[in-house]
């Protein structure tokens, strides 16, 4: 693996040497599909060529709305071999999200899956820089039908169509690749301003520190549009010589069918993710695949039981849009730190603060912020958001809105975001803990801790289960494992069972909304204080 230079961590040059040197060697492989180091850096070509004949120069913004397929990455590549800024957007987004994602980021190009295109032309009127829609046909899409738009239009084959010719744009380190934007899960979505330099940066990490190589084949499964799936494993293959495996999404009932077709080494997990492989019934083939590690994030409990049943190693790390990869735990750091998301990445500084921005001991929890002291390492801030850029950097350091703490060590322990810190009866309550405590029930698929305001204007704990397949489980067996398992201040009051959790497709729980509808009808939910169960201290 071939470690460059700073100034040299260029996206189009990084293709453009991978294809000289691996050539025909398989890069992605896509359901009956393949394609080359090779054919990579020739379709990307192509991409970049077609989009300058749209007028697409060094700067312009280019959303994309594309689901899983080897499209997604071209673009990434296509642009970033242009100095145009990457602007994929979450293909859930319609209306106002929409119309929002595009004014803000000044996008003047949209491409998007065909079946979405019909969702362009309704916000078109309201981005008056958006100037030309670009579709994507896929003959596996559901829903793909034509709809006229007012937008000037044309097809992606078109791209594909244009001269292989390399681009003679000269693209720098410090040009912007990305604006990749957060949840929007405390206030409107922020547009992160990210370097080819960061880009590459944070893949590079990812690929040192868990040790990819040549021989890996990457499952991926995670939207691409999203920076997990972005910065580790899409990069990290690029920069480890290694190959892609990818599917459109993910699905519990083909994973394994997946990995052992495409001989997958590596895949990552977030969230419920974990939970649903995990629940799935014990199969004699569990260890039947060659995947030797996988990166989980957070950290299960029952992770040396996974590892023990299905034969692979945990990695996991900490990193956010807002900034990039901040610490990684990989395969050499010692067992007994599972639970940690590692060590700070070269260059990167972590401190943990309190609420003042002074620095607290080690192994007191407190406000998770970074710092870098190489150039161009992590993202340079919030696109024309120039206030919550301040407030985010102020005294020095980025502040990430994350608790956590760091031991002795140096170790990285993630608690909770500070938003979703429940406060209760003068005690601090993590609604992770309380998630992680409640997944131990073997009755227990997933499930949301949150707070709601009782009728004495403080925050009350509940808890949103989703029960296991073939499983039985009432509100008083919920009260009675976390009662046995966790302070008392932390049982929930509140206990309502669903038939699943509202997630964005990063697999991020929209706690907020279940707060909203359980605050509307909060006293109808199942209370055990009006059950008249006790819990004892």
């Amino acid at each position: 693996m071939k470690i460059y230079q700073m100034r040299d961590r260029v996206i189009g040059q990084l293709v453009a040497d991978k294809a000289e040197l691996h050539g025909d060697r398989t890069f992605i492989q896509f359901e009956d599909t393949r394609y080359s180091y090779l054919d990579m850096d020739v379709l990307s070509n192509r991409i970049a060529n077609g989009l300058a004949q749209l007028g697409v120069k060094k700067g312009t913004h280019v959303a994309f709305m594309v689901d899983n397929k080897p499209e997604i990455i071209l673009l990434y590549f296509g642009l970033g071999k242009l100095g145009a800024v990457a602007v994929p957007v979450n293909t859930a987004a319609k209306g106002e999200l929409l119309s929002y994602y595009l004014r803000q980021s000044e996008s003047e190009i949209v491409i998007a899956d065909a079946s979405l295109v019909e969702r362009i032309a309704v916000v078109a009127p309201g981005t008056p820089k958006l100037r030309h829609v670009v579709s994507v046909r896929d003959v596996k899409a559901r829903n793909e039908m034509p709809f006229d738009c007012a937008l000037p239009r044309s097809d992606f084959s078109e791209l594909l169509a244009a001269s292989d010719a390399r681009s003679d744009i000269e693209v720098r380190f410090s040009d912007l690749h990305a604006l990749l934007y957060t949840s929007g899960t405390t206030g409107p979505s922020k547009g992160n301003m990210i370097t080819h330099a960061g880009s590459l940066s944070a893949g590079l990490e990812v690929a040192r520190t868990f040790g990819y190589c040549q021989d890996d084949v990457f499952y991926v499964c995670l939207p691409i549009f999203h920076g997990n799936a972005l910065w580790c494993s899409v990069l990290p293959a690029l920069i480890a010589d290694a190959s892609i495996a990818l599917a459109r999404s993910f699905s519990v009932t083909t994973f394994w069918q997946d990995i052992r077709r495409y001989g997958a080494t590596q895949f990552n997990s977030l969230g419920a993710m974990t939970n649903f492989i995990w629940s799935r019934p014990p199969d004699p083939r569990d260890r039947d695949h060659k995947v030797r590690q996988a990166m989980v994030v957070p950290t299960p409990t029952f992770y040396r039981d996974f590892e023990e049943r299905f034969g692979i190693r945990f990695t996991s790390l900490y990193g956010l849009a807002d900034r990039g990869i901040v610490a990684a735990r990989g395969p050499s750091d010692p067992p007994e730190k599972w639970a940690s998301a590692g060590r700070a990445c070269e260059g990167v500084e972590i401190q943990i603060v309190d609420d003042d921005d002074f620095e607290v001991p080690r192994g007191q929890p407190g406000e998770i912020v970074v710092r870098t002291m190489v150039p161009w390492l992590l993202a340079q801030g919030y696109y024309n958001m120039h206030e919550a850029t301040a407030h985010a950097c102020r005294n020095l350091w980025f502040h990430t809105g994350d608790r956590g703490y760091l031991d002795e060590d140096g170790y990285l322990y993630f608690l909770d975001r500070k938003k979703d810190a429940i406060r209760r009866r003068g005690e601090n309550i993590s609604s992770f803990e309380v998630e992680q405590i409640i997944l131990k029930h073997p009755a227990v698929l997933d499930v949301a801790a949150f707070p709601v305001t009782s009728e004495y204007s403080e925050d009350e704990v509940m808890v949103a289960v989703v029960i296991g397949e073939g499983h039985v489980l009432c509100e008083a067996d919920v009260i009675e494992h976390c009662s046995n398992n966790m302070a008392y201040f932390m049982v929930p009051r509140y206990v309502e069972f669903a038939a699943e959790l509202p997630r964005t497709m990063t697999e991020k729980v929209e706690k907020y909304k279940l707060k909203q509808e359980a605050e509307k009808r909060l006293s109808t939910v199942w209370d055990r204080e009006k059950a008249g169960i006790i819990v004892k201290r």
